[in-house]
């Protein structure tokens, strides 16, 4: 009888222990349940600190292809383009009164030859203060031409770099003196310095008394 009531005991011990487990482990599911749709909900909430990440920046668009920016880019500026240098300078053929065809420049000065200078090969040995009575005619480019033919115009390198007109090789000057135009006030000065003609010879019409023309240089 003892031993009956013992096995009673055992087996009403046993299951309550099974049922015990049973009961535990739904419980165990339905809160892993529980924590995992809680943990699914923050996630999908991007609720901080969850599984160590941490919420992020979003990540700025490119622009489109051919889309216009906030900022238009400077535009690139091609480099200056140099003008040719185009001379002032003009001499013009004309006939004057007494003294016949000389060549003057735009403005109407007298223009001159050095029987010093040498035209083949052409060159000014007028110089320091011989240029500030006789100042040559400079000119950066083709002189401009009037009556005068263009195959005899040129010119030649000065000592300072600068180039003086010629005519027929002649450098060509004008005179300190000549306070106006028209005037030819350096007509035959030293028996060296003549009115140049178109064609690049001196002209010796209407020298001054006293002046004796010297044999023709050219």
């Amino acid at each position: 009888m003892i031993r009956r009531n013992r096995i009673a005991i055992a087996v009403a011990g046993g299951m309550a222990t099974v049922l015990a487990l049973v009961m535990w482990s739904s419980n165990a599911v339905g809160v892993q349940g529980t924590n995992v749709a809680q943990t699914n909900q923050a996630v999908e909430a991007g609720a901080p600190g969850d599984y160590g990440n941490l919420p992020t920046e979003p990540l700025a668009e490119a622009p489109a292809a051919g889309a216009p920016t906030d900022q238009a880019a400077p535009p690139i500026e091609a480099p200056p383009v140099e003008a040719p240098t185009a001379s002032t300078i003009r001499l013009v053929a004309k006939s004057v009164p007494k003294m016949g065809d000389v060549v003057q420049d735009g403005d109407g000065r007298t223009l001159y030859r050095f029987d010093k200078d040498t035209p083949k090969p052409p060159k000014s040995n007028c110089e320091n203060a011989c240029a500030e009575t006789w100042p040559p005619l400079l000119s950066k480019g083709a002189p401009q031409l009037e009556g005068i033919d263009p195959a005899l115009v040129g010119t030649v390198k000065r000592a300072d770099g600068s180039d003086q007109v010629t005519i027929d090789g002649w450098a060509i000057y004008t005179y300190s003196k000549d306070e106006a135009p028209g005037q030819w006030k350096g007509q035959g000065v030293g028996n060296t310095w003549f009115v140049i003609q178109p064609n690049g010879k001196r002209n010796v019409e209407c020298l001054p008394a006293g002046v004796t023309v010297p044999p023709a240089a050219g």
